[in-house]
């Protein structure tokens, strides 16, 4: 962050200084909210949780070197007292970016694929300036000014995924880090069960567009038609990306080869450049379009954005990490979260990685469907039968991908519903063979443990 001191910080969050030696003290360092990552010169957040008391844990964060506490009471240390650190938090990054005239600020949303492609853009832009982009998925009021309080005065760019589990979310976040390049990947069915329809999920999205000056860029998906009709809500100027032949950006002849990695030609109206991306998935080639939209709209030239797409690594875990084991196994590792949209896209990455081989697909619970639970979870199942998935395993309450996947006339694979984690662990301790490909996937936590546990029997 750049330096400030604690009057300048308790005037932009509107806080009260409390037990300050000396106001004209500096903030240097990273503002935290876990003291085990304080650093000298830093400021610590105090979050008073249900079960856990942040402002407990202020002198670990002072022994640390943290220069002051920013909590809702006075502690035995320099403490900036606001009424709200979350949004002291928000107004704080606000701060920041105010005194950061030349920082371009690029937002993300969408449904799925958030991360992958904030990692892709950050990777990108880092080719053309200093850019912030942390590994990790922190698009709420909490991660977002975290990040943006990552910026300093060297930073050019600051890329940053904005999630939403209701409208104005995202026009919040915006509030807090105003985007100059917006960018919307598409519109799905993650958390319909906050939305209740797909509709109210796009208007949500869309509140990234409607934030863009009239100088900024709109970087939208040609292929989705919910997210090409928020054109229509932006006065900045609009870059469509995607297959379809009205796109700006646009990847034509794209090939798989048998670890699932994408190859096209990237294609724009100042011509034309190969592109191989050393990342699996067919869905890896629209994120890759939105991010050579971004560095194209950055000033860099086309040779420059197809070169860095031809160099992307995997930068964030457990989203399409695949590995081989040592007895002949590959697993797909994409545990860190799962919804309807998300999981066909992981289906049809294991269909390709593993033709000619038994594909077997361990599937989790997809949380925030709501009344679209069982719906959504049938459909997977059925999805993951129709591309011939060899052996499906549904996993605790994700019951009903096996539902689904019964339904499917003359499918020769087969399905199970395991109780949990261990069982599944153990299934698969009995069924893989050499050569077998392993897709992981569902929502978050325990799901990671079948992933890990695999890691760790094929090391």
């Amino acid at each position: 962050m750049i330096p400030m001191t604690l009057a300048e910080v308790a005037a932009a969050v509107d806080g009260t200084l409390h037990g300050v030696p000396d106001e004209n003290l500096l903030i240097t360092g990273p503002v935290e909210y876990d003291s085990r990552a304080v650093r000298p010169g830093g400021l610590f957040v105090a979050f008073a949780g249900a079960k856990v008391d942040g402002h407990e844990f202020a002198p670990a964060a002072l022994a640390s070197g943290a220069v002051a506490v920013l909590g809702t009471r006075p502690v035995d240390a320099p403490t900036i007292v606001v009424a709200d650190p979350l949004v002291a938090l928000g107004r704080l990054a606000r701060a920041v970016v105010d005194r950061l005239p030349e920082l371009t600020i690029v937002g993300i949303t969408g449904s799925s694929g958030k991360t992958t492609t904030k990692d892709q853009i950050g990777q990108v832009l880092a080719r053309h300036g200093a850019t912030v982009a942390p590994a990790g998925s922190f698009n709420n009021e909490l991660g977002l000014p975290h990040t943006v309080l990552k910026a300093d005065a060297g930073t050019r760019y600051l890329v940053l995924e904005m999630g939403a589990r209701g409208i104005g979310h995202v026009a919040y976040l915006c509030g807090i880090a105003p985007p100059r390049v917006g960018v919307v990947i598409n519109v799905g069915d993650a958390h319909i069960g906050e939305f209740g329809s797909v509709e109210a999920i796009a208007r949500a999205k869309g509140e990234l567009v409607e934030a863009l000056p009239a100088a900024g860029v709109a970087v939208l998906n040609v292929d989705d038609h919910r997210v090409r009709a928020m054109a229509a809500r932006t006065g900045a100027r609009v870059t469509f990306v995607g297959q379809d032949e009205r796109a700006d950006v646009r990847a034509v002849d794209v090939r798989l080869d048998a670890r699932g990695r994408a190859s096209y030609t990237l294609v724009t109206a100042g011509g034309s450049a190969p592109v191989a991306l050393p990342v699996p998935g067919a869905h890896q080639v629209g994120n890759s379009l939105a991010a050579a939209a971004v560095g194209l709209a950055a000033g860099m030239t086309l040779a420059a954005v197809a070169e860095a797409l031809t160099d992307l690594r995997s930068v964030s875990s457990r989203r399409m990490d695949v590995f081989d084991r040592a007895d002949g196994v590959t697993v797909i590792d994409d545990s860190y979260n799962a919804n309807p949209s998300s999981m066909a896209a992981a289906l049809r990455a294991l269909t390709t990685v593993g033709d000619g081989r038994r594909r077997i697909a361990v599937l989790g619970y997809m949380a925030e469907l709501g009344d679209h639970e069982r719906a959504g979870h049938e459909g997977v199942g059925r999805l993951a039968a129709q591309l011939g998935v060899d052996l499906l395993v549904a996993v605790g309450t994700a019951g009903a991908i096996h539902d689904g996947a019964l339904t499917v006339a003359q499918w020769g694979g087969k399905s199970v519903h395991v109780t949990d984690q261990v069982q599944a662990v153990a299934l698969l301790r009995d069924e893989l063979k050499p050569g077998d490909v392993v897709l992981v996937k569902g929502s978050r936590y325990r799901t990671w443990d079948i992933a890990d546990s695999l890691r760790e029997a094929g090391a």
